[in-house]
């Protein structure tokens, strides 16, 4: 079985850091960290929990002003990076996380925190409640970030004040009016750095679903300033694309599925057991005269708890289909566990996909 991702907190990861920690704060008990740390819950709590808990801890062996214990969580990151020692998944966010919790009431010294940190880790989840409270306050600081030398502050002001950020806090302001952010991304969608133009891609993508008329019009803009930032705009529009949107389809040059059309489809294994998976093929025909452009999807309809069916778009291809020619096409959608999606047994729909046009559904049964 694979390792348990909250794992990466764990006796050998958190004995080094506190060791680290002493280095910086003579006055750090070690010892007493580490047992409030690994305390009777510990094995219980999820990554998250984990990381919190860490926070809390942390804050009670460092000092009780908040500008000293920050002025000590920047040093115990200058001696990491002293050692060499860097971030490779997201071990090291409880650092912005101490600063959410612990921060809130003194803007200038979290804010500022927030900037030399996240060039260690990642901070987009701290920020959030900052820009909740502190609105115009944070816009101008994030505009001022865009500007910054480093791409991780760069990326900061983009993925922090995403409308819809997974797995933290949405922002109901800038779901209802995202106008306050566009500067920002209007600025990075050229930047140097691959990550950055990603971030400005999600950010864009969050807003189409609460303001699709506003990320079109500016993905009709933008499309063909370069090739990065037509990556920019298709990857932005990807959700526009899988709800079929027609403004979307006609952009990016998908159009009329008049002369396409299905055959054949048959779902080889109609019965799927957990572990395994549904497997299907079918015939595409382009009956046009011309090579016509194709967005190839097929949705599964998941069975919920409540007898309700939910969709899930999957993407199998976009390319040019010549003209008169007929494509043999199979796929295999494999049923297992997942953490984000729980399966029942009972009635599953296929249905494909063309150019945003949901075709016919097909039964199949997921057994445990």
């Amino acid at each position: 079985m694979a390792e348990l991702f909250k794992n990466i907190y764990n006796t050998e990861t958190l004995g080094r850091f506190a060791a680290i920690v002493k280095e910086v704060v003579p006055a750090f008990e070690k010892e007493s960290f580490l047992k409030r740390i690994f305390d009777k819950d510990w094995e219980e709590k999820e990554l998250k929990q984990r990381m919190r808990h860490i926070s809390i801890t942390l804050h009670t062996h460092l000092s009780q002003r908040y500008d000293e214990s920050i002025r000590q969580l920047l040093g115990i990151i200058e001696n990491h990076l002293s050692k060499g020692i860097r971030e490779t998944s997201i071990e090291f966010m409880f650092f912005p996380d101490f600063i959410e919790l612990y921060g809130l009431d003194d803007f200038e010294t979290s804010v500022n925190a927030f900037e030399t940190v996240t060039q260690f880790t990642s901070c987009e989840f701290g920020v959030r409640p900052f820009i909740i409270r502190y609105p115009e306050e944070m816009i101008q600081r994030m505009k001022e970030w865009s500007e910054h030398e480093h791409p991780a502050v760069r990326r900061l002001s983009t993925e922090g004040c995403r409308p819809r950020l997974p797995w933290a806090m949405a922002i109901p302001d800038l779901k209802k009016d995202p106008a306050p952010i566009l500067p920002i991304l209007k600025r990075l969608k050229t930047d140097p750095s691959e990550s950055v133009r990603r971030s400005v891609a999600n950010n864009l993508n969050d807003i189409s679903k609460d303001n699709p008329d506003l990320v079109l019009d500016l993905a009709y803009e933008w499309q063909g300033q370069n090739k990065d930032v037509d990556w920019v705009v298709k990857h932005a529009c990807r959700t526009l694309l899988k709800q079929g949107h027609p403004k979307a389809m006609t952009l990016f040059g998908f159009g009329s599925v008049k002369e396409i059309e299905i055959r054949d489809l048959e779902i080889t294994t109609p019965v799927v057991k957990l572990g395994n998976s549904l497997e299907f093929n079918f015939s595409l025909e382009n009956k046009a005269k011309k090579e016509s452009k194709i967005r190839l999807e097929y949705a599964i309809y998941f069975l919920k708890a409540n007898k309700s069916l939910a969709k899930k778009v999957f993407t199998i291809s976009e390319k040019a289909y010549a003209a008169n020619s007929v494509a043999e096409i199979s796929r295999k959608q494999p049923f297992k566990l997942i953490t984000t999606r729980k399966l029942y047994e009972g009635g599953h729909k296929l249905a494909l996909i063309i150019n945003g046009n949901e075709q016919d559904q097909f039964d199949f049964e997921f057994v445990l």
